[in-house]
């Protein structure tokens, strides 16, 4: 990555990747969503839904195609008439009120009746690598209803509760990359459009947000007749799709360090580049000034009720009236203002108010930043360790990328009260509790700091120019962190500098930092180990975007 001469340093790995920090993350330019968004608009792609056969009940198919320069996807959607008893946002649920694939091109009819048998079955059918995603979504009951009801009286919903609750459906999950049969990552990685991580997955939860809107219009009609209305498109806007995450996305960003180190790294650089301007102009201070604004609208409507989250969002909004009494004190004006802005942040603000800085200080700058995008994936090969290494390097990395576990007292309860492991009824990550559950025998390797204090301790008595693969030969269990501490010179990002396994970790701050990439806003924890958060709120729909308004849509419209 090379950009402009630079005078201000990445932000350290130690300051960036704490679990509190991490757990601060907003959405930014660099979020996948508003990646996706951009490239559709700059490219032109064109959108079509070739088949609309739902009935009157609310059962069928439906069929939306995006067709860009080279290729087209086709999100095609199943609505299913769910009895209000067996809806859950559970991953053991076994019925949704939607269930959808994102298909590589457009699918035939026979491609239909063989998604028809299996994707409605989710976990339990079968896909195949023509397909890359699947994934579900349920109702908000109480505002589809409100709407389905308003719209078929030929009225439009009450602002309030849209504004409220946000979205009319939420999904439960959105798999890809091989899972039950879809495409792996591999299949499509070198595509354009989908080089960027999780393309596929953002682009399935913007058609199904349009799918959404076009059944509420649809049920609303068949409710409602000739005196039903379509849903107002200011209205329909501001809706975006919900999203119930637990503990299954939480492991990802620990058995994925190269990854993960890109995209934290990619956030870094822009940082940086931004933070050595000496002097920006006055229309990128507007618009920093106007982005500012918006997002203060957008936190005001940000609501939770978890203890956790109301602190936060409380230290947030105190953040603002700081940050409002900093910018009125002339302080933007200055040599180097935005690197005065982020280090003024980093003794004035909480944790939520600093990475809420970050992000919006990078708003004006997509031309020196936004080409980075493509710097996000990992497409290597698995690490391959390094056997000739001697004793003396492995030890030294990992004091370097663990030097503070090295200290941790790991016999302490407090430190290893918490095990992670794979459930045997839906082979999905849980975390048990070490001391009162039967879990130690199953637990997995995402304690990284507590394995290599442990690693760490058994290379004392060994030579230092002796080769790590002697080692090894009589230690096999310290191989997974060996292989990590050798990657950290290629991921210094790429460690969470916290532990995994304390009585006091919040998985919710692992989930919230993958999630921010994303592209979430207003995450609401419902506990320390699941959160609700939604997505494409304020997006243009297909027929409406165009390179104008497919960035920062994310941020509410001014009004007067």
């Amino acid at each position: 990555m090379t950009g402009p001469a630079q005078t201000v340093p990445r932000r350290p790995p130690a300051q960036v990747m704490t679990l509190s920090r991490l757990g601060s993350f907003h959405q930014c330019r660099l979020s996948f969503v508003r990646i996706l968004t951009r490239r559709m608009a700059e490219d032109g792609w064109s959108f079509t839904r070739p088949e609309f056969q739902i009935d009157g009940s609310g059962v069928g198919h439906a069929v939306y195609s995006a067709i860009g320069p080279a290729r087209s996807y086709s999100l095609v959607a199943f609505a299913h008439d769910l009895p209000d008893a067996q809806r859950s946002d559970r991953v053991i649920a076994e019925a949704w009120d939607a269930t959808f694939v994102l298909f590589d091109g457009v699918p035939t009819a026979d491609d239909i009746t063989r998604l028809g048998q299996n994707v409605p079955q989710q976990e339990t059918g079968r896909i195949t690598e023509t397909e890359l995603t699947l994934s579900r979504a349920n109702r908000s009951v109480r505002l589809w209803e409100h709407v389905v009801s308003a719209l078929a009286m030929g009225e439009q919903p009450d602002a309030a509760m849209v504004s409220e609750i946000g979205y009319l459906m939420r999904t439960t999950a959105v798999y890809g990359s091989g899972k039950f049969g879809a495409a792996d990552r591999e299949k499509i990685a070198d595509r354009p459009e989908m080089q960027v991580p999780f393309q596929a997955e953002m682009l399935t939860v913007y058609l199904i947000r349009t799918f959404v809107r076009d059944m509420v219009n649809h049920m609303a009609q068949v409710k409602g007749g000739a005196q039903a209305v379509p849903l107002a498109p200011q209205i329909a806007r501001q809706l975006g799709i919900g999203n119930s995450t637990g503990l299954g996305m939480a492991p990802f960003i620990v058995n994925h360090p190269v990854l993960f180190n890109n995209w934290i790294v990619v956030r870094e650089e822009a940082l940086a580049r931004v933070r050595s301007i000496e002097r920006p102009t006055r229309a990128e201070i507007d618009t920093f000034l106007d982005i500012l604004a918006r997002s203060e609208v957008s936190i005001s409507r940000w609501t939770s009720a978890h203890p956790l989250q109301i602190e936060k969002l409380a230290r947030l909004r105190n953040d603002l009236g700081l940050l409002r009494r900093y910018i009125e004190a002339g302080d933007l004006t200055g040599p180097s203002m935005w690197d005065s802005l982020v280090t003024w942040s980093q003794s004035a603000l909480s944790e939520e108010g600093q990475e809420l800085i970050v992000s919006l200080v990078l708003e004006p700058y997509g031309p020196l930043i936004d080409g980075m995008a493509h710097c996000m994936a990992d497409n290597g090969q698995a690490s391959c360790i390094d056997g000739a290494m001697p004793i003396s390097r492995v030890k030294a990395l990992l004091k370097h990328t663990f030097g503070w576990a090295l200290d941790v007292n790991w016999d302490d309860p407090e430190n290893c009260a918490r095990a992670w492991y794979v459930s045997a009824e839906k082979l999905e990550p849980r975390l048990g509790e070490r001391f009162e559950e039967p879990v130690a025998d199953y637990e997995q390797p995402l304690a990284p700091a507590r394995d290599a204090a442990k690693a760490h301790a058994a290379l004392e008595d060994w030579p230092s120019e002796t080769a790590i693969a002697d080692f090894l030969i009589q230690h096999p269990e310290h191989r997974h962190t060996i292989r990590r501490a050798q990657v950290f010179p290629r991921a210094p990002y790429g460690e969470i500098n916290g532990n995994t396994i304390g009585a006091d970790v919040l998985p919710i701050d692992m989930l919230r930092a993958k999630l921010s990439f994303f592209g979430a806003t207003h995450f609401d924890p419902r506990s320390d180990r699941w959160v609700r958060i939604c997505m494409y709120a304020g997006a243009p729909y297909p027929e409406d975007l165009q390179t104008t308004n497919a960035d920062t849509w994310v941020y509410p419209e001014l009004t007067a």
